[in-house]
């Protein structure tokens, strides 16, 4: 596992509890920001996924 896997799946927790946060809370501003934040994550973390990918192909 790669730095770029670890930072993208570390982005998209913390994503998700903001959003989770923001929902609870009724402010709709904090839970975009967090669906923003998991969207990031997601895009790193297959990122990550592809480069460790093709680190193993010869």
């Amino acid at each position: 596992m790669n730095s770029d896997q670890v930072k993208g799946r570390i982005e998209q927790a913390k994503g998700k509890m903001k959003a989770i946060f923001g929902k609870g809370t009724g402010n709709k501003k904090t839970e975009l920001a967090g669906k923003i934040e998991q969207i990031v994550g997601s895009t790193q973390a297959l990122y990550g996924d592809a480069k460790e990918e093709s680190r193993k192909q010869p």
